[in-house]
């Protein structure tokens, strides 16, 4: 047995619910009379929905398969050797499931070890070697095609990107030394580190292509046939692929220091994940493959035993699992059909609703309003979403025609409203005024048409006391900008049905939204937290602390903004009105800032101004703080902060606010963009001790979102 062989075998003990992937090898002549050819073929045996990834198990399946053609291509029996993927999916990598169960470094550096061996083989054969990207490729499955010689990919490819910086990872099994010396510093450095860290952003088949990742580009829909062609016209030589020289000298330099700054403006040195990767692309710019390998091994496996990779995994677990099969969702047969929908109000919040409800539902959508000026607005703020779409080719001519077909404004909410079997309101956050649109909704709505509100931080329950049917009232919070932000916050009140509960879930899913059950309770969970967080911020500030000490405070935490930077996205008024809800409910713990209050007074937008390209704080917001004498460090405020957090988090717990523990992380990620690298905020609470200092207790069990025990 090789050494190879024996560390997989020795790993695949470590990953006893691997779903393994198969490697089988077919035959056949190629065209154009270039020769006998061996095509390698992953497939995990699901169906095209699940992806292949790579365990040892699979490793070693793949490792036997190159077995079988190093040997025909050394005989000269074969004229090349190719990997594809099955039908829409190439390999999507590591198997993550068993990296989480990992406990000694040693184990960690096996898999990076192994992975190594087996890709690099691709790269020794005797023959050329191609990869031919036909579906989704991520980490490891873009990795093992860097090892070949040539690389095509289907203009359908959908998903294409090495994400292990977004999950607390490096590239580890060739990304960050192959990938730099094939295209470059800087586009590896887009790659690996800006794109991951913009949220995974993902490439598609033609940019793989302009990248120069991959030397042909096909259609989806004759790819293989088109790759295989081509292959042939490679290896008779009628066809020279050549690559641009790669510039090893400042401009490598420079590229890495583009990533270290992106770095720095996304996680501000919280998350090593990241600076770990540059290291690797640095040090490959003496071309040392091996080199390049060694460190790939040790930062997987260093990474692999920390907490920011546990916390990754675990995020990402929440947003593709949890995400999709809500805690506590009623079931879904009660869910009644929704074929129209009406929306009362027309401002931006509401207009962004009717645009959203009628891209995804596409059904009949009006909007109400005072008065026709704003209706018109409302109606023209989709009409000219759509065109922007149409604009970018996202939807032909026919469908933009239908669409805007389907959205109507009306004034008499009677004419509107009479057969639509759902209806949100967005208008003031004021009770009064939503109880009075909720009655005259009621008034007009069939009685089987869901009631919600889009409320932020009002009782759901309080909002429908006075209808005479308050079953068909909940809470369907979303999160600016509607477009991006994936989070819905359900709220079920009092008396919410179960019928009324199982349609608003079944919409959200049409929606494309993570949705969350949510108690009725006081700015439900995403305010709460954040109110509760910047509401910290603002006390020290208001103490005395200077607001670039309270700021840079939170740095360490890698936020994707910083508190103040986060209020003006907010808006002051809104955040000052969330606090003013909070405080009547729980005046021991959210206090009114009257800084904040000032600011919203004098009609700024935020704390800050923008003139030199970079925040800083204005000159008229200053002179209107009025601060005490109490001076904190950054080290005092953050644990202040984050005690505040940690107990606010134990009391909606206890309070049943949501089901457990990871809906709280699930709605900060989803709701709030907070990092992957953090798992939300319980992993990290955990991780630095807090959560015991406050509430004696973790939030997760040891071994959840981190190194097990």
């Amino acid at each position: 047995m090789s050494t190879t062989a024996e560390l997989l075998k020795g790993a695949a003990e470590l990953f006893p619910d691997e779903v393994v992937t198969q490697a089988h090898v077919r035959h056949f002549d190629l065209p154009l009379g270039a020769g006998r050819f061996a095509l390698i073929t992953l497939d995990n045996g699901l169906d095209h929905t699940k992806p292949t990834t790579f365990g040892p198990q699979s490793l070693a399946n793949l490792d036997a398969a190159i077995d079988q053609v190093e040997k025909e291509a050394a005989d000269g029996e074969i004229a090349g050797v190719g990997v594809t993927g099955k039908p829409f999916i190439f390999a999507v990598g590591a198997d993550l499931k068993g990296v989480e169960l990992l406990k000694e470094h040693e184990h960690a550096l096996a898999i990076g070890k192994g992975g190594h061996e087996v890709f690099k083989r691709l790269s020794q054969l005797a023959v050329p070697t191609f990869a031919y990207y036909n579906g989704a490729a991520m980490g490891g499955g873009v990795e093992v095609g860097l090892h070949c010689t040539y690389r095509t990919v289907s203009a359908a490819l959908p998903a294409f990107s090495l994400p292990e910086v977004f999950l607390g990872l490096v590239p580890g099994w060739g990304g960050c030394t192959l990938l730099p010396n094939l295209i470059g510093a800087d586009r590896a450095v887009t790659v690996v580190i800006e794109n991951s860290l913009n949220q995974n952003r993902q490439l598609k088949g033609k940019q793989v292509y302009e990248l120069g990742i991959a030397d042909a580009l096909f259609e989806g829909a004759d790819f293989l046939e088109q790759s295989l062609v081509w292959t042939a016209s490679v290896l008779k030589g009628e066809i020279a692929v050549e690559r641009p020289a790669i510039d090893r000298g400042e401009a490598w330099d420079q590229a890495v220091a583009r990533g270290r700054f992106i770095a720095d403006s996304k996680v501000h040195g919280a998350a090593p994940a990241a600076y770990r990767a540059l290291d690797i692309i640095a040090a490959a710019k003496n071309g040392d493959l091996q080199q390049g390998f060694d460190a790939e091994d040790q930062a997987l496996a260093d990474l692999i035993m920390g907490g920011e990779l546990r916390a990754g995994i675990y995020a990402f677990n929440l947003v593709q699992k949890r995400g999709k099969r809500p805690a506590g969702a009623p079931d879904k047969s009660l869910a009644r059909p929704v074929t129209k929908v009406g929306v009362v109000g027309a401002g931006l919040m509401a207009s962004q609703l009717a645009l959203l409800f009628l891209r995804r539902l596409e059904v009949p959508v009006v909007l109400t309003d005072i008065d026709q000026e704003r209706v018109d607005k409302g109606v023209g703020y989709v009409h000219a979403e759509i065109d922007k779409l149409l604009g970018k080719g996202r939807i032909n001519q026919d469908k933009a025609n239908r669409l805007k077909a389907l959205v109507t404004g009306v004034l008499d909410k009677a004419e509107g409203f009479a057969d639509a079997d759902f209806v949100i309101e967005a208008v003031f956050e004021e009770i009064g005024v939503k109880q009075q649109v909720f009655a005259e909704v009621e008034a007009v709505a069939p009685a089987h048409a869901i009631l919600a509100t889009n409320t932020s931080s009002l009782s759901v329950t309080e909002m429908a006391s006075k209808l005479k049917h308050p079953e068909r009232v909940v809470g369907f919070h979303f999160f600016n900008p509607v477009a991006i932000l994936p989070l819905l916050e359900i709220v079920r009140g009092e008396k919410t049905d179960d019928a009324s509960l199982a349609t608003a879930f079944a919409v959200a899913k049409k929606l494309k939204k993570t949705a969350v059950l949510v108690k009725d309770a006081p700015a439900f969970v995403v305010n709460r937290i954040l109110t509760r967080f910047m509401g910290e911020i603002q006390n020290v500030i208001d103490e005395g602390t200077p607001v670039e000490v309270a700021e840079k405070a939170v740095e360490p935490l890698g936020l994707p903004m910083s508190p103040l930077v986060l209020l003006e996205l907010v808006g002051p008024a809104i955040g000052l009105h969330v606090s003013e809800t909070l405080n009547k409910a729980f005046p021991d713990r959210f206090k009114v800032s009257p800084n904040l209050k000032a600011v919203v007074e004098a009609g700024k937008r935020g704390f800050y101004v923008y003139d030199s390209g970079r925040p800083e704080l204005d000159p008229e917001v200053a002179a209107l703080l009025k601060q005490g004498d109490v001076v904190l460090t950054e080290d005092q405020v953050r644990a202040r902060v984050l005690d505040a957090v940690a107990q606010e988090i134990g009391l909606m717990l206890d309070e049943g606010v949501v089901a457990e523990a990871q809906d709280i992380d699930l709605c900060l990620i989803t709701g709030a963009g907070w990092p992957f690298h953090l798992g939300g905020i319980t992993p990290y609470l955990d991780r630095e001790g807090v959560s015991e200092r406050v509430n004696g207790k973790r939030f997760l069990q040891p071994g959840v979102a981190s190194v097990p025990a």
